[in-house]
């Protein structure tokens, strides 16, 4: 299935190159490209996308608001924004994550990596790049406005999930989680899914935030 993906970045020439990478790859295709926060909001309206690749820093209206905008209309619940940022230490990367963004990646990443990023996330799962993750989640935890993201917590869980979202809260996919706790991948998913009905997540990245909040998962723990 060819990947639809929407750009969005107020540098010309980086969405050029951007829509070049993504388009040499056999299964994606660039749907549309905008300059600023609101056009993306609008291009997501009507291209059809399954994600956005989004900057956080953008005129008119910036990349945190466009996601939050996105991840709160019904009709593009299956939208998925990936964000991107030029410095791995943007403060605005956990209210991008808060507003519905499925992952981040610094700008510098490799091309293979990103396209790669673009496939992860697509495919419904969260991406955090590995080294500043454990410092932006631990500036979150130490937020006098930090919320929980979700309508539940922890408690709600049976124990079984609880082990799982712990390992989700440690960047474990899928087949990993199955690994550890014996379990199929498929069962792994379902278990996820499950969780993410419970607490109202839209994703696995708000799942990320909800161990780290709940105290089940701490910077740089094991």
């Amino acid at each position: 299935m060819t990947i639809r993906v929407l750009l969005a970045d107020d540098q010309t020439l980086v969405r050029a190159a951007f829509a070049m990478l993504v388009e040499s790859a056999g299964d994606m295709e660039v749907v549309g490209e905008a300059g600023t926060g609101r056009e993306a909001v609008e291009l997501a309206r009507g291209a059809d996308a399954d994600l956005i690749v989004m900057d956080i820093r953008m005129p008119d209206l910036d990349g945190i608001e466009a996601t939050r905008l996105i991840a709160a209309d019904p009709d593009l619940a299956g939208v998925k924004v990936l964000v991107l940022t030029t410095y791995d230490t943007d403060e605005n990367i956990v209210e991008a994550l808060r507003a519905g963004a499925s992952g981040f990646l610094v700008k510098d990443t490799r091309p293979a990596e990103m396209l790669e990023a673009i496939r992860t996330v697509a495919a419904g799962e969260s991406l955090l790049s590995p080294g500043p993750t454990a410092r932006l989640i631990a500036r979150l935890l130490s937020s006098p406005t930090a919320t929980t993201p979700v309508a539940g917590g922890p408690e709600c869980l049976s124990e079984r999930e609880r082990e799982v979202l712990t390992l989700v809260g440690r960047g474990f996919n899928n087949a990993e989680i199955g690994e550890v706790l014996g379990l199929s991948p498929l069962t792994a998913k379902t278990h996820v899914s499950r969780i993410m009905g419970k607490l109202g997540a839209r994703d696995r990245a708000q799942l990320v935030i909800v161990a780290y909040e709940s105290g089940m998962v701490t910077p740089g723990g094991v």
